[in-house]
């Protein structure tokens, strides 16, 4: 029997994980357990040399297979056009957050439209977050916000997920599974 906030839900994975943990890598290994295509919605954005780079490798590095989706904002839409059948990567949830606070956007509401857009899902879907938790308090009032506001959500969606994975050092510690 699922648990009664997970009933009729879709079936998602959560990987949740420090920087440089292996969170994404990790993510797109279990999309690529089932058949291509697959499909990776990318929330970051490119605002700085530095930052096109790490795009552009992270493109590189996913090769053949993929399609790619980039949305900072709208991310419900974005997943709800993305491919039913193929398996979905949503690279990450902290980037998205920083867009909508930047943004100046509710937050709240967004993030009830990206649930519910997982509801729609049939095939594999790997949601990507940053666990900000473990760190520092933030020196600032917007980092500050930040770090609670992305807390919450890992939370939220935490328990909305089938299944938690924990990456560090590249290992992923599974913090839930349901069946």
């Amino acid at each position: 029997m699922e648990e009664p906030h997970t009933a009729g839900r879709a079936r998602f994975t959560l990987v949740l994980g420090g920087a440089r943990s292996g969170k994404s890598r990790h993510a797109q290994i279990l999309a690529m357990a089932n058949p291509p295509p697959w499909v990776y919605i990318a929330t970051a954005q490119a605002l700085d040399d530095e930052m096109r780079e790490r795009i552009a490798k992270h493109k590189a590095d996913r090769g053949n297979g993929w399609s790619t989706i980039e949305e900072p904002i709208e991310l419900a839409r974005a997943v709800a056009e993305a491919q039913p059948q193929a398996p979905l990567v949503i690279d990450c949830i902290t980037f998205w957050l920083s867009n909508l606070m930047l943004g100046a956007h509710d937050i709240d509401s967004a993030v009830a439209r990206f649930v519910r857009s997982l509801d729609g899902r049939k095939a594999p879907t790997i949601v990507v977050s940053c666990e900000v938790g473990a760190g520092l308090v933030p020196e600032t009032p917007l980092g500050r916000a930040f770090r609670d506001k992305a807390g919450l959500i890992n939370q939220h969606l935490a328990v909305s997920a089938h299944q938690v994975l924990l990456m560090v050092a590249g290992l992923a510690i599974t913090l839930k599974v349901l069946p």
